[in-house]
């Protein structure tokens, strides 16, 4: 069963059709790097992903389950309904997204705690762990306005891990960071990758790509143009619109 299973998802914005018939299939343990120029479409791709953007037709299945509509009463999920799946996965944004009046440990606590109803105990020995996998285990008591963005995107890759995602969804995680503290936040998806996790990110990072991915999706106009594994992607591309996207980015 994939851990993602995507069927002809469109999405529109004041008439703008930003995502056209994106079918994607993402199986367990495989990373997924999307890529693409600005508004091609794969921050909503994402976004539709996890339901924090409402698709317009198609549909997404997580681990088997479909998020957004309750195939039996085939109407829209309660909102209760939505939280418990959207809790499978794990969304990583380029903005960080901290809590800001939470000190880091209780940033990766908070969901565990109040969307799993996990004892407090429970929840506080599992950020223990996480921060010192993101390499943090000296920061439980500081406070997001005084980390570097490296260290708060660190936090917010705890944070997802936190809820044991079925997938996490990175969205231009290295962006926002100066280029000195990309290198920090790579190598934990890195690590993470090797680990085994699922995952699905957007990124401009293509020796990442390269290196890391199980398949590259190329996007443009809202559409997958292209998908192949890194090898082929950039050493023998199908479509003259990707074989001049590496030559400007390489």
């Amino acid at each position: 069963m994939p851990a993602v299973n995507i069927r002809k998802l469109s999405k529109s914005f004041d008439g703008v059709e930003v995502l056209r018939d994106i079918d994607l299939v993402v199986n367990k343990g495989e990373v997924v790097s999307v890529l693409g120029s600005s508004g091609s479409g794969k921050s909503t791709m994402l976004r539709c992903i996890n339901w924090l953007e409402e698709p317009d037709r198609g549909s997404i299945h997580i681990a088997g389950q479909r998020i957004g509509i309750n195939e039996q009463t085939r109407r829209k999920m309660t909102s209760k309904e939505l939280a418990t799946l959207r809790a499978r996965t794990g969304m990583v944004f380029q903005g960080f997204n901290l809590w800001p009046h939470l000190n880091v440990i209780q940033n990766v606590m908070e969901s565990p705690i109040y969307v799993k109803r996990m004892p407090k105990d429970q929840a506080r020995a599992i950020a223990v762990e996480l921060l010192e996998k993101v390499g943090l285990a000296d920061k439980h008591e500081a406070y997001p306005f005084t980390l570097s963005g490296g260290q708060k995107q660190r936090v917010a890759i705890a944070r997802a891990l936190a809820m044991s995602p079925e997938v996490i969804l990175f969205d231009e995680p290295t962006s926002a960071l100066d280029p000195e503290r990309v290198g920090e936040v790579l190598q934990v998806m890195k690590n993470l990758s090797s680990e085994g996790y699922t995952m699905i990110v957007v990124t401009h990072e293509m020796e990442f790509a390269r290196a890391v991915s199980d398949q590259v999706v190329f996007l443009d106009k809202g559409r997958i143009i292209e998908k192949a594994p890194p090898a082929k992607f950039f050493s023998n591309p199908d479509t003259e619109r990707v074989r001049r996207f590496l030559e400007i980015t390489a």
